[in-house]
């Protein structure tokens, strides 16, 4: 026995019908046969019937349950998706089945989770199946932040069984570093510091965060230092780490052009390590100034110098000498819009000052720092704008252009191997992003 639905339109209006049918057999042919019209009831009747015919053989057990209460279980989708790849990377097994290395995977899903504090690591817990899926018994705060100090006495080990887990015995020559800082609202922090800070909040103590990455961009290693620390002195704490941690012999660190100097290239060629950065524009100018460049090289796709066996490979980047035109043009053109105002003033107020309009221009084109080449003059009443052509020569001569400094062999690396090397850098800005 089963009830039989249909629904039918007709004239923009939906007809419903059940039947309460049974099928037999008959001379070896399965027939059905109507018992009886339900169209009748109500879609509640119906969803009765349907439940008595579902527990046509338990009847009386049905019958016997009085009263059902549907609760909210803890939720598990996330918490099982994150358990499934904390398995994939090795990091289950970097930090080990105890029980700090167990809230300290609790706090990484978190951190993906939500992105909130401890305390709120906490009451996501709760909501999810974090306790019955990580093997944990309720926790509070407290042991949390404890936790983090486990994860400070035991990050080197934990690197080490990552590095070795993503690389096996096949550890990369190529690594890529860079700095970041962050800025710190609450206090007694004792690394916290006031430095070159790229937030741009001033009167901000902040800490200078050092990532080095493997040459696809993933994290190998991350080092805190105090807010001062200039990058370039961050290096060294990296090279030891490839060096003992790691234990890798072949290397080529991949650095920006604030990052690898004097004493850090001298640090990598005391280890063997091979270094890829750039110059600074001051340095670029002074090669050419001696003409050890030359500015027609800049026009090839990519041009290679070797001076003293180290390589350069130089480049001008089309796309970034229109951005600096754009930006250039329109920071002149703020100018000459507020120049006009100035000029509209005084000529409705001849008591006001023209040297004061001046003035105030030129901070302004100072702020815009154009001050090099636009000038600002005053005849009489009269403000007027200037363009110092040799100035402005000098500000767009290079624009566009990079240099690439490295000392990796040519028989290791081509040019233009060299030159994809260090645009990789971005890996690790997208590395910062996501933290």
């Amino acid at each position: 026995m089963y009830l039989d639905a249909a629904y039918s339109t007709q004239g923009g209006k939906t007809y419903r019908r059940y039947l309460l049918r049974e099928s037999y057999r008959q001379e070896g042919k399965v027939k059905h046969r109507t018992i009886a019209n339900l169209s009748h009831c109500s879609e509640a009747e119906i969803a009765a019937i349907r439940l008595a015919l579902r527990h046509k053989g338990d009847l009386a057990l049905l019958g016997s349950v009085k009263e059902l209460n549907a609760q909210q279980g803890s939720r598990i989708g996330a918490v099982c998706c994150l358990q499934v790849v904390a398995q994939r990377l090795g990091l289950a097994q970097a930090l080990g089945t105890q029980r700090p290395g167990k809230l300290a995977r609790w706090q990484v899903f978190a951190r993906l989770m939500d992105q909130g504090s401890r305390r709120s690591a906490v009451r996501l817990a709760e909501s999810h199946a974090a306790g019955d899926l990580l093997g944990l018994d309720s926790f509070p705060e407290e042991h949390l932040y404890q936790n983090l100090a486990w994860l400070a006495q035991h990050q080197e080990a934990i690197e080490q069984r990552l590095f070795r887990r993503r690389y096996d015995d096949a550890a990369p020559q190529l690594f890529l570093y860079d700095v970041t800082s962050s800025y710190l609202e609450g206090v007694n922090n004792v690394l916290a510091a006031f430095g070159y800070n790229r937030d741009g909040k001033k009167g901000k103590q902040q800490l200078v965060i050092g990532l080095l990455t493997g040459p696809e961009g993933a994290p190998v290693a991350v080092r805190v230092f105090a807010g001062n620390t200039q990058d370039p002195k961050t290096v060294t704490s990296q090279i030891r780490t490839l060096a003992e941690n790691f234990g890798v012999s072949k290397v080529t660190l991949v650095g920006d052009r604030g990052m690898l100097k004097l004493p850090q290239l001298q640090a990598l060629t005391e280890h063997e390590f091979h270094y890829i950065t750039a110059i600074t524009k001051p340095q670029i100018r002074q090669l050419l100034k001696t003409r050890a460049f030359q500015m027609h090289l800049f026009e090839s796709e990519l041009a290679e110098v070797v001076i003293d066996n180290i390589r350069y490979i130089l480049r001008r980047n089309p796309q970034r000498v229109s951005e600096l035109a754009d930006n250039r043009q329109n920071k002149l053109s703020a100018l000459q819009l507020r120049l006009s105002d100035k000029q509209r003033y005084l000529d409705e107020h001849p008591r006001a000052h023209p040297e004061i309009a001046r003035n105030k221009l030129a901070d302004y084109a100072k702020l815009l720092k154009i001050d090099q080449w636009a000038k600002v003059t005053l005849s009489e009443r009269n403000l007027g704008l200037s363009i110092d052509q040799a100035a402005w020569t000098h500000e767009t001569q290079l624009d566009g252009c990079y240099v690439i400094k490295s000392d990796v062999p040519g028989q290791i690396a081509t040019a233009a191997a060299i030159h994809q090397r260090y645009k990789d850098l971005a890996q690790v800005e997208r590395a910062f992003r996501t933290f």
